[in-house]
């Protein structure tokens, strides 16, 4: 009688160092702070299905059938844009492997005795310069990675990975905004602004047309017309900054820093021009609106090996090294 042995196999996501949730084994991946992006789909979900169920319907007798249809289409691309910032690998950098730290370990442990004493541990250098379109740029090390960064990358705290393009960690869609799903969290902030402009206003032409006759399809009405100017002003100054940030082939963590990320001539107050700009305004929103997807970097729905257990191992134990302290 043969006998059949089960294996267990261990994907690398059960093992991943940074702090993140995944679903559907690994095929999807976002923040570990679902609260308030739970908050803002619930929020969407339920000010469109009010408008589209009772103010939708009574205006498309009014007026037109084109009204709730036009609002159920904006509801599905914020949501689907909701989605997708939310549940996409926003262009982490992996952690170096166990053979790129041991490399590490070799090129920076000094014997200052000759051999005839304890050995010591030199932290490696903080910072490389390149070039990049004749912009002299710094590449800052990244401790808990063991990466030199890549222009523009930057470490979040609060999902703890190195990010491609790294904007800001944004809870409201539970995630950071990066390279990869930059795209869609612009998209949303558009769509968003739209979708409360139109509630709004045909929540107003909505109280016209019925003068308070119909009660409890003004109660609805009203509370949608509130949730949409409460939340007009800022999706509306947030699509505007980031249309700026565009304009200008800048992040929201560069523009911050007052400065391009990492050129030594904007430290010393030299005039120098954006090496990341595509040359003009119109070629920066075509790159971020319909440039190529870039690849994921992690492989998170791979089977863990032996070298993936020594390299998560090896970040441990370099975590509580002192010279990380502070840095």
């Amino acid at each position: 009688m043969t006998r059949y042995t089960a294996v267990m196999v261990q994907r690398k996501w059960e093992i991943f160092p940074g702090r993140n949730r995944f679903c559907l084994n690994g095929r999807l991946m976002t923040g570990r702070d679902i609260g308030l992006v739970s908050f803002t789909g619930s929020l969407i979900v339920v000010c469109c299905c009010l408008f589209i169920a009772f103010d939708g319907v009574y205006l498309s007798h009014k007026l037109s059938i084109a009204v709730p249809i036009i609002g159920a289409i904006l509801f599905l691309f914020t949501l689907t844009c909701l989605l997708r910032t939310t549940f996409t690998d926003p262009g982490i950098i992996p952690r170096a492997t166990a053979s790129e730290i041991a490399y590490l370990e070799r090129m920076f442990i000094v014997d200052p005795t000759n051999g005839d004493g304890p050995t010591a541990y030199r932290p490696p250098p903080r910072v490389k310069e390149i070039t990049v379109n004749g912009v002299p740029v710094k590449l800052k090390y990244c401790y808990s990675c063991k990466i030199f960064r890549p222009p523009r990358a930057s470490h979040c705290s609060f999902c703890d990975n190195c990010v491609e393009n790294f904007d800001h960690h944004c809870p409201w869609v539970g995630n950071c905004v990066g390279k990869r799903n930059y795209r869609y969290f612009f998209h949303f902030c558009l769509s968003v602004s739209v979708l409360c402009i139109y509630i709004l206003g045909f929540s107003i032409t909505n109280l016209v047309l019925i003068q308070t006759v119909i009660i409890f399809l003004t109660r609805r009405t009203v509370f949608n017309g509130i949730v949409s100017f409460l939340a007009l002003w800022s999706v509306v100054g947030l699509s505007g900054f980031h249309s700026y940030l565009i304009y200008n082939g800048q992040t929201t963590n560069e523009q911050a820093s007052f400065c391009i990320k990492g050129s030594w001539a904007a430290r010393r107050g030299e005039a120098t021009s954006n090496p990341y700009s595509h040359g003009s305004a119109l070629e920066n929103f075509l790159a971020v609106s319909c440039g190529p997807f870039p690849p994921s970097l992690i492989d998170v729905r791979g089977t863990v090996g032996p070298e993936d257990e020594e390299a998560l191992a090896l970040h441990k134990r370099a975590t509580a090294m002192p010279y990380q302290v502070g840095l």
